[in-house]
């Protein structure tokens, strides 16, 4: 019994050498390997830009892309000027990839600041929960003093 598992090891081994030391122990076969390997590769957009890992930049692209399309179309059915159009085609990408993207990383930023007041509010809540300064507890000041 213990033999036929050494072999399966080796033979695991032998047959994927894209495995790493903990994989190989497992047993993995080498279709997990690549697979872990395609997940780490992202798409680089002219090797600059990590489209995967970048917020924004994919919808921004795609956005762009619809744009440059629009532009470029709709001025080709006003003027039938071949050049002219794909000018236009390529200032509508740039534009609306731009346009697409600084509105995304605005809403995205306002989105982490009010995240970050929430949780500022809820760790005051507990800090502050039961004691003197706490806001719940204070008394109403429309309320008139005395009796109810």
């Amino acid at each position: 019994m213990r033999k036929s598992s050494a072999v399966t090891k080796i033979a695991v081994q032998a047959d994927s050498p894209k495995l790493n030391y903990k994989e190989k122990d497992r047993g993995c076969t080498a279709m997990a390997g690549e697979e872990a390997a395609g997940q780490n590769k992202g798409f680089k957009l002219l090797g600059i830009l990590d489209v995967q890992r970048t917020p924004c930049a994919r919808e921004a692209i795609l956005h762009g892309a619809g744009g440059s399309v629009a532009a470029g179309m709709l001025y080709f059915l006003a003027t039938s000027r071949v050049r002219r159009s794909f000018d236009v085609g390529f200032a509508g990408f740039m534009l609306t990839t731009l346009g697409s993207w600084f509105y995304c990383r605005i809403n995205n930023a306002k989105l982490r600041v009010q995240q970050r007041v929430i949780q500022e509010g809820m760790r005051n809540k507990v800090i502050y929960e039961g004691t003197v300064l706490d806001p719940t507890n204070k008394p109403n000041a429309d309320a008139p003093p005395g009796p109810p």
